[in-house]
């Protein structure tokens, strides 16, 4: 979280703690703790006021951890320090970053969950929250304008994830400018994580909020003012979690959560953590997208972190205590009947084991409910036939109890959810081609002819057989997701081979995500943009003409929606997943785009394009088919722009290449898409593992790209597959570059020649 911010780095003066190495800053940290020691613990005239020591003994009950939970999990970590006995804590603002959860940890181990942002002011850096413990013990506030050039002072943070550490130094200048804002310049070395600890005078007072370092010399930093926190204090701009938080939030109209627990959603998984605030940790998640019939089935796939948990379907819930649970529990499956509020008014109705039950994996657990009976099964096999007819009618969902953290996927209501016998014939083909292919008899892309005629029943084929044999297991993964792309492959190259018009962008995008991520529902993506397009159908303003709708769309996406740029996870490959740009509402100026453009294209508005300018894509709109675009820069909320604007704010003055000035064609909106991930993957850590399925899937869409062909087949080299790379350069000297010289076409030749020769 704490990375250099380039409005800071303009000047060359600061930047938000960058990283030094772990070793420099454990030597300054012992050269302070030397002169503590040096010191005997006491006050002294001296140093005119409490020793180090007896300041770090007095100040770390107040310090916290402060905890941003990013996209992956913990995405980053900062500190801050108690203001109120009531809860409030005081930090950075970058420390919390935008529409994230936050979580903060007390001295003696107890995380506690952010309820409210009381106060924030970007321009200052400065954020107050609130979290609901009540015997903290709050810091004294000093008066920073009476620092002098000099003085005494102690940071106290969690520099480089390091608990609770402590550092002495002094004032440099107590009201140096930065970028127009008046900080205080201390002599003091400023880490990752040290973001938003006190800085302290003598006395224990707090002076100011550890907040930027120098990107100059190593151990110089700025701590924003203590008495801009007393204004932020006396005028607060109160935001409820429930407001702040975007990130795996669940769509209300479609999901409603009942009796507490923490239930989000990413990727078309929903997941629960903490316990419910029913009796025994109950909670529910009702779907409430439709309500079954007097008969019905619902199904969900769930897995549980742990089997001495229990979580699983909930069905004939009437919104309040009373409803059926069908649930894995200790290894065991459960049918019981919830008539109120606790264990005393709780029916088990069935509860036996199952072979067919997989503990510590995923397991479809399905429901089927007529007038007289419950039958129940997992994994496709029955398990209890139930006379039973109490409830009836109210939701269906999911229900949790205990501690459980639990995921579940693929939930659905319907008449028959029973899976249906796949094609005898078909079966044994993928069955034997699958055999002939780990018996060395059929080449891969012989029994991929094959598998492919139903990639969904080859899957499942192919998992069966992987922990079947586990020898084997390692080609069978790779033949699945082999199988897997090259649906995905095999789907978009249909999809892109159409005329421009009749291509599906937002399916495209989708597919681009599902090539990552098998588990991804793209038609619940699908139904969740096509609800967007019909709440905005039979908005007049749409209907008004291109300006107005461009309006409309504006204040929908970005106003109503909370849609806007990832500043702080901006290398995020979150962002370039359109499933998880609609999720979390953060995105890439290109995936902000393609749902703009999308929009306005289902819902018939004319002349709204995206246009591929370098470096950051933009939706450009015009009242006619003809004339210059006027811009929109989603990345920045939908600003507006002019042509001329948006060409400066890219380029500057220099020139750019006609055709990204025109409209972008859907095919190389999903190429550049490709790139953007092509880019972060060569960055990785792991190049050599993560780049080459991008490789593949552009090269799959565009053979010619001979770029990206060149650096595959480098990477093939590398990696020791002389085939491949021989391929690619196989291909290239038969569809030679027209960018190439002659001594280009040679070298070519040579490696070719090189490669044949091993």
């Amino acid at each position: 979280m704490d990375k250099e911010v380039s409005s800071h780095a303009k000047s060359g003066t600061v930047t938000r703690m960058t990283k030094l190495p772990l070793f420099a800053f454990l030597a300054c940290l012992m050269l302070a703790t030397e002169h503590a020691i040096a010191a005997d613990g006491k006050p002294t005239e001296e140093n005119g006021g409490k020793s180090v020591a007896d300041i770090a003994a007095e100040v770390k009950p107040s310090l916290v951890k402060v905890i941003q939970v990013g996209r992956q999990g913990v995405g980053g970590l900062g500190s801050g320090f108690v203001m109120s006995d009531d809860g409030l804590i005081a930090t950075n603002r970058h420390v919390i970053g935008d529409a994230r959860r936050i979580k903060v940890e007390t001295s003696d181990g107890k995380v506690e969950e952010v309820t409210e942002i009381f106060a924030s002011d970007a321009r200052l850096d400065l954020a107050i929250l609130r979290i609901a413990r009540k015997d903290l013990r709050p810091l004294p506030l000093g008066d920073s304008e009476k620092l002098r050039q000099g003085d005494r002072i102690v940071a106290m943070g969690n520099p480089q994830g390091l608990a609770f550490s402590v550092v002495e130094g002094v004032i440099s200048e107590p009201q140096r400018d930065v970028d127009g804002v008046k900080m205080i310049q201390v002599a003091v070395p400023i880490e990752p994580g040290n973001s938003g600890g006190p800085l302290l005078d003598r006395q224990g007072r707090v002076l100011g909020l550890l907040t930027l370092k120098s990107a100059r010399t190593d151990n110089l930093g700025f701590a924003m003012p203590v008495n801009e926190l007393k204004k932020l204090i006396a005028k607060p701009n109160p935001v409820p979690m429930s407001r702040w938080l975007t990130i795996g939030v669940l769509n209300p109209r479609v999901w409603k959560p009942l009796m507490g627990a923490q239930w989000t959603q990413r990727a078309g998984i929903v997941s629960v953590e903490q316990p419910g605030d029913g009796f025994g940790g109950r909670a529910l998640c009702l779907w409430m997208a439709e309500k079954p019939g007097a008969k019905f089935e619902a199904e969900v796939t769930v897995k549980l972190d742990d089997e001495a948990g229990a979580a699983g379907l909930t069905f004939c819930a009437d919104g309040g205590e009373r409803h059926y649970g069908f649930y894995p529990t200790g290894g065991k499956l459960r049918l019981t009947r919830f008539d109120g509020a606790d264990v005393f008014s709780w029916k088990i109705l069935a509860d036996a084991a199952s072979e067919a039950y997989r503990a510590g994996d995923w397991n479809t657990l399905r429901v089927r409910v007529d007038d007289e009976r419950i039958q129940c099964f997992v994994n496709g096999r029955q398990v209890f036939d139930q006379e039973e007819k109490d409830l009836r009618g109210g939701h269906a969902g999911l229900c949790k109890f205990r501690t459980t953290v639990a995921s579940y996927k693929g939930f659905r209501l319907g008449n028959d959810l029973a899976e249906k016998t796949p094609d005898p014939a078909l079966t044994k083909d993928v069955q034997k081609s699958m055999n002939g292919f780990l018996a060395g008899k059929m080449d891969r892309g012989h029994a991929m002819d094959t598998l492919l005629q139903d990639p969904a029943l080859s899957r499942r084929i192919l998992d069966e057989k992987r922990k079947a044999l586990e020898k084997n297991a390692a080609a069978l993964r790779d033949l699945e997701n082999d199988l897997h792309r090259g649906a995905v492959v095999r789907e978009l190259t249909q999809q892109l081979s159409q005329p421009d018009e009749r291509a599906d962008l937002l399916r495209c995008a989708l597919l681009i995500s599902q090539h990552d991520n098998p588990e991804i529902d793209l038609g619940s993506y699908e139904r969740e943009f096509a609800r967007m397009v019909d709440e905005l159908k039979d908005d007049a303003e749409i209907k008004k003409g291109t300006l107005p709708a461009v309006k409309r769309l504006t204040k929908f996406l970005f106003e109503q929606n909370g849609f806007h740029g990832s500043r702080h996870d901006y290398d995020s490959r979150s962002n370039s997943y359109i499933n998880e740009v609609l999720d979390d509402r953060e995105g890439l100026p290109i995936t902000l785009s393609i749902i703009f453009v999308e929009l306005a294209s289902r819902l018939g508005v004319k002349n709204v394009a995206g246009i591929p300018l370098p470096s950051r894509f933009m939706v450009g709109y015009r009242e006619k088919s003809e004339g210059e675009f006027s811009m929109l820069d989603v990345f920045d909320g939908g600003k507006t722009l002019t042509f001329a604007e948006a060409k400066t704010l890219v380029a500057g003055d220099s020139a750019i290449p006609d055709e990204t000035m025109q409209p972008a064609k859907k095919k190389d909106i999903i190429l550049r898409m490709i790139r953007n991930l092509i880019g972060r993957a060569v960055a990785s850590p792991n190049p050599a593992k993560e780049a080459p399925p991008y490789f593949n899937l552009l090269l799959a869409l565009d053979p010619s790209a001979f770029r990206e062909r060149l650096t595959r087949a480098r990477m093939r080299e590398l990696s020791g597959d002389t085939a491949g790379a021989a391929e690619d350069l196989e291909w290239l000297v038969a569809h030679p570059p027209k960018e190439f010289d002659e001594p280009q076409h040679t070298a070519l030749g040579d490696w070719l020649a090189r490669l044949r020769r091993r």
